[in-house]
C-alpha cells in the first residue's frame, strides 16, 4: 500500500460525512461513526472517532470475553457505568476494558455533543454478554448468533 494511503490528514477527518449506527438491541444506542482504521485497511483493530449527541447511549450496555476495548473523549461529557457503578466522564479521560474484565456503556449526559476515540481489536471470535437484556452474542468469522443468557449452559456446572 502506498504511503499516500495509510495517511488522513485532520482536514479530511473533519470532513468526512461518517455512518450513521445503531444498536440492534438498544435503539437509543445512536451514534455517527468515522472508522479511520477500515479507510486506511486495518483488519485486527477498530479506531472511530464516534459522535453522540446529548440523552443518547453510544452502545448497549456489554461486556466483551475475548476482545480488548478502550475509549478515550475528545469532548463533550458523559456517564459511564462500569459493573453496575456510574462515572462522570468527560473530555480527556480514558477508559480500558482487557479481555473479559467488565461490562459497561456509556451515556451522552451533557448539552453538547460528545466526541470520543473508540478502538477495539478484531478477532475472528467474540462472545459478549449484554446482561441488561439477557441476550449472548456468538461472533465467529463474520457471523452473529444472538441467544438468551438464560438458555446458556455451562458445562463446569454439575448435571443434578
Amino acid at each position: 500500500m502506498k504511503p499516500r494511503n495509510l495517511l488522513i490528514k485532520s482536514k479530511d477527518i473533519e470532513e468526512m460525512e461518517g455512518e450513521e449506527k445503531i444498536h440492534f438491541l438498544n435503539p437509543n444506542a445512536v451514534r455517527i461513526n468515522k472508522s479511520l482504521g477500515d479507510i486506511v485497511g486495518l483488519k485486527n483493530l477498530g479506531f472511530h472517532i464516534i459522535y453522540v449527541e446529548p440523552e443518547r447511549d453510544t452502545t448497549e450496555y456489554h461486556k466483551h470475553y475475548y476482545e480488548e476495548e478502550c475509549i478515550y473523549v475528545l469532548s463533550g461529557k458523559g456517564e459511564l457505568v462500569i459493573e453496575g457503578e456510574s462515572f462522570s466522564f468527560e473530555k480527556g479521560d480514558f477508559v480500558g476494558f482487557p479481555v473479559n474484565t467488565a461490562a459497561h456503556s456509556l451515556k451522552n449526559t451533557g448539552k453538547e455533543q460528545l466526541v470520543c476515540i473508540v478502538v477495539g481489536q478484531r478477532l475472528e471470535q467474540d462472545v459478549g454478554d449484554y446482561p441488561n437484556k439477557g441476550k449472548r452474542i456468538y461472533r465467529n468469522s463474520g457471523a452473529w448468533d444472538v441467544v438468551d443468557l438464560k438458555d446458556v449452559i455451562d458445562p463446569r456446572k454439575k448435571k443434578a
